[in-house]
């Protein structure tokens, strides 16, 4: 078993970045086994066995689905929403008013609660944004969060969960016991499958990264490594957003944090303080 388990744990970090504590067989058990009952494997080291062998890319796949944590929920930490509508959107506007475009990655989507959380805000500003190219390029290395995501359908427990009532009348219909997204929020994200560990170029230049609460789930190396990416990514006064316990303090040179507003780092030029740079606050 603990030789089955470390073959795991190795499997999940080289395919997926994430790092499985030793001490969390009992976690991988709990949620392999399902999959083993119905594929007719009598226990963990079985299926390791069958992910070693080869040639079962789909199987590993759904491993990897299953082993990734999905927990999210609009507007989740509120703090990183406020700040991009207060700061990080005023500062590109008034940035890009000469090219009128910005583009958001949300680097980790899970289900899509985040991506259409700043959908929705940006479209409570759709009046500053007339006339502009806002796109948001939403990713997760899970297959079935994504499609989750892409269809935008959420039960009564998820809609409840950080979304204000105002926004749930006016942005969803309810279907039965579900809620569906509208087609025109739908419309501004595109969700698309990625792994963090791959090669980032063909994503293009970025203004806004928003990387939450999936750092936590990787080892200093990979944290190193994804950081180190990102910032190759992000626009010179660009924005990464963090989540609350997460930081670049230690992990990378290419990026400093904001002392006062929580969860901003900005990339790291020749003329940017160690120590954080002052961020134009617009009230509203």
């Amino acid at each position: 078993m603990t030789s089955a388990f470390d073959a795991l744990r190795a499997l999940l970090n080289q395919t997926s970045g994430l790092a499985l504590d030793a001490e969390k067989a009992y976690l991988a058990e709990s949620r392999l086994q399902p999959m083993m009952q119905r594929l007719d494997l009598p226990d963990l080291d079985a299926l390791v066995t069958r992910l070693l062998s080869g040639g079962h890319a789909d199987l590993v796949r759904e491993v990897v689905d299953a082993m990734t944590t999905n927990e999210t929920f609009f507007f989740r930490d509120r703090v990183p929403f406020d700040n991009f509508r207060k700061i990080i959107l005023p500062n590109l506007l008034e940035a890009r008013k000469d090219v009128r475009r910005i583009r958001i990655w949300c680097a980790a989507c899970s289900t899509g609660q985040e991506p259409y959380s700043l959908a929705m805000l940006l479209d409570e500003d759709a009046q500053k944004l007339a006339g502009w190219h806002v796109e948001i390029l939403a990713t997760d290395l899970s297959y079935n969060a994504v499609n989750a995501a892409r269809e935008g359908l959420y039960s009564q427990f998820e809609v409840q969960r950080g979304l204000p009532i105002s926004l749930l009348l006016r942005y969803f219909r309810q279907e039965g016991e579900r809620w569906r997204i509208n087609e025109h929020l739908c419309s501004r994200i595109r969700f698309e499958v990625f792994n963090l560990l791959a090669d980032y170029a063909d994503l293009g230049r970025f203004d806004v990264i928003f990387c939450r609460n999936v750092l936590i789930y990787f080892d200093v190396p990979t944290k190193r490594s994804v950081l180190d990416k990102m910032a190759r990514m992000i626009a010179p006064d660009g924005y990464l957003v963090m989540g609350a316990a997460e930081t670049v303090v230690g992990l990378t040179n290419a990026f400093t944090p904001h002392e006062e507003h929580r969860s901003i780092n900005v990339p790291r030029t020749a003329s940017t303080p160690a120590r954080g740079v002052p961020l134009r606050l617009v009230a509203g």
